[in-house]
């Protein structure tokens, strides 16, 4: 075992299906005791990339340590030491709760003895335990999903992956498992957090990453605030905001104007849209992009920093797709980089 204060270290991790490349060339540092956002659009291999790193496939090139645990190697080790939540959790119907976390808890090497307890635990945690004897088939899909984050933690994990933890849940049990997530942190355990929830991924995470086949952008959520994503000016006009785009963007400052649809503020409230802009000194130059915008004739409403978020980044790196818009709005059905830390 190599012992570094990262949880999982990956180096141009790579994975070939055939001639498609489903991962290509991964290079990225989780710190340990961290909640770290993977987010990306659907079938951008995300999910292959967790079934690498909880060593239930084999890479086509490229290293991991995974809890310090070489890739390939301990891949037995790896496997014992981590815990993961699928998409699809297999769960038997037939048997109650309790059976199910006794069953795969002696799978893992726990003794009844030691699992009850766990099992009591965790259930407790996830407002399950009244519920510990009902059969599986009895239960919801949010109540599944609960069990199966149950399973997940019940061998104390050092590193959990999860996948959309809150996919289908009400908002009562995604508050309860958003609260795990934190607990978990809490005692030092590391969350590989898979997710098409923005808001969620901003709430929870210490760091991000935006993945499509390849990692676009990594880093801390301070990070992501700062730098060359948090740096800019809101313009709020009447009207439609696409009209002004072009004079924004026409400042050799600027870098990159994005539009925002027009709201409707109320009955008795004009429609408004919104200009991004970003640049590299907003105090020095939003002066001149306001003075500018007014004599063009633009209604300004309203001036301010641009208050950057997951949302406007995950769009910028990965553009206006409808499928990113999907993922961010909450529409979809399923839900060299320099490294973190």
């Amino acid at each position: 075992m190599h012992m570094t204060e990262n949880a999982i270290e990956t180096y141009e991790l790579t994975r070939f299906f055939d001639s498609r490349v489903a991962v290509d060339k991964l290079t990225l540092n989780v710190p340990r005791g961290s909640v770290f956002g993977f987010l990306g659009p659907n079938g951008a291999g995300k999910t292959t990339t967790v079934r690498m790193l909880s060593a239930l496939i084999e890479p086509s090139h490229g290293t991991a340590r995974v809890a310090g645990y070489e890739l390939g190697r301990d891949s037995m080790e790896i496997r014992r030491r981590v815990g993961i939540l699928t998409e699809f959790p297999g769960l038997y119907i037939r048997l109650s709760a309790l059976e199910n976390l006794l069953f795969f808890a002696g799978l893992a090497g726990l003794s009844r003895r030691r699992a009850l307890p766990l099992a009591e635990k965790y259930m407790r945690m996830l407002e399950l335990w009244d519920r510990r004897l009902d059969p599986v088939s009895a239960y919801s899909k949010g109540m599944r999903q609960r069990l199966a984050i149950c399973r997940a933690l019940l061998h104390g994990p050092e590193v959990i992956f999860l996948d959309e933890p809150t996919s289908g849940l009400d908002p009562d049990a995604a508050y309860i498992v958003r609260g795990v997530i934190k607990d978990l942190r809490t005692e030092g355990r590391t969350v590989f957090l898979s997710t098409h929830n923005m808001p969620e991924a901003e709430a929870l995470c210490d760091y991000v990453g935006i993945f499509s086949t390849s990692l676009q952008w990594a880093g801390s959520m301070t990070s992501l605030r700062g730098g060359r994503y948090g740096l800019g000016t809101l313009v709020r006009v009447r009207g439609d905001a696409a009209q002004w785009a072009g004079v924004a963007a026409s400042f050799p400052f600027v870098s990159s104007v994005q539009v925002a649809a027009a709201l409707h503020n109320g009955a008795h409230a004009p429609a408004s849209g919104e200009l991004m802009v970003r640049m590299d000194d907003p105090e020095e130059y939003t002066p001149a992009l306001v003075q500018r915008l007014a004599v063009e004739g633009a209604p300004i409403m309203f001036v301010g920093p641009l208050a950057n978020t997951l949302e406007s980044v995950y769009l910028e790196l990965l553009g206006h797709s409808s499928e990113a818009e999907e993922i961010i709005h909450g529409t979809d059905g399923r839900g060299s980089i320099p490294s973190i830390g």
